[in-house]
């Protein structure tokens, strides 16, 4: 007599999948308030995580259950982390422009403020992507190889995306509202 064979996991996954799809829809959404069309985007994040860790689910089905329940409660805590993690830069780029001059020139000193306030607005602006490329190299010092290695593509391809960000970041600065300039007083004469 032969042991039992072990499952193929394609069918096991394809099992998991028809059983806790739902489930896993209204727990994403009970937890972040998302739409069901974001969930639903959210839920294929986390079967995707659950694909390439396949080898790892459990035999017995509600362990299984749990298990994905937790790659999906992990998966909301990476994505959160990862939100405040992006506020916060927005807020580090802004204190990271250089310092306005001692010399208490008030013109240059609300110059740098308002080249700051610029900043932190075109930051905004920018998408998460182009925020990424820029920070791991202005912020994080790594050179294009190593940006690269992080986000497991070819040095080629992040220096072309930090040449779209940083050409993204210049449009958004060239094309936010500009404040008047104050009219110089003009003296009469008699």
């Amino acid at each position: 007599m032969s042991p039992p064979r072990a499952p193929d996991p394609r069918h096991r996954f394809a099992e998991l999948y028809r059983a806790l799809y739902g489930d896993l829809v209204r727990f994403v959404q009970r937890r972040t308030g998302a739409e069901p069309g974001s969930a639903e985007d959210v839920v294929a994040e986390i079967f995707l995580v659950v694909w390439r860790r396949v080898a790892d689910l459990p035999a017995d089905d509600d362990a299984a259950r749990a298990w994905v329940y937790g790659v999906a409660r992990g998966h909301l805590l990476n994505t959160r982390r990862g939100d405040r993690r992006r506020q916060a830069l927005a807020v580090r780029l802004a204190e990271a422009a250089p310092a306005p001059p001692a010399s208490g020139d008030d013109d240059r000193t609300a110059d740098a403020a308002a080249r700051r306030v610029d900043l932190a607005r075109a930051w905004k602006r920018l998408s998460a992507g182009h925020q990424e490329v820029i920070t791991l190299t202005a912020l994080d010092g790594l050179s294009a190889p190593r940006a690269a290695e992080v986000l497991g593509i070819s040095p080629v391809a992040y220096r072309l995306r930090l040449s779209r960000a940083r050409r993204a970041l210049r449009l958004h600065l060239d094309h936010l509202p500009r404040t008047a300039p104050a009219a110089p007083e003009r003296t009469s004469t008699p």
